[in-house]
C-alpha cells in the first residue's frame, strides 16, 4: 500500500495546487489545473515513484484520486 498522503502530495505539487486539500474522491479532471501537461506528468509520477508504467487507454478509465491509488496499489510489486 502506497501512502495515501504523500501521494495527494506529489499530485498536489504536480498541478501547482497550494490554495485547497485534495481527496480520493476528487474528480482530477474537473480540476481548473488539469490539462494534457497535468496528464503526461502524473503518467511520469506514477512511473518514477512507484515503478508502474500506465498506458493512455488504462489511464482514461480512471476518474478520481483514488481510482489512480488504487491502479497504484493493484500494480505495484
Amino acid at each position: 500500500m502506497i501512502d495515501t498522503n504523500q501521494f495527494l502530495d506529489n499530485f498536489r505539487s504536480i498541478l501547482n495546487i497550494e490554495d485547497r486539500e485534495l481527496r480520493l474522491g476528487d474528480k482530477f479532471r474537473d480540476m481548473e489545473e488539469w490539462d494534457s501537461l497535468a496528464f503526461l506528468s502524473i503518467m511520469a509520477m506514477i512511473d518514477e515513484e512507484y515503478g508502474i508504467l500506465i498506458n493512455a487507454a488504462e489511464f482514461q478509465e480512471l476518474h478520481t484520486l483514488g481510482d489512480i491509488e488504487s491502479f497504484i496499489n493493484r500494480h505495484r510489486q
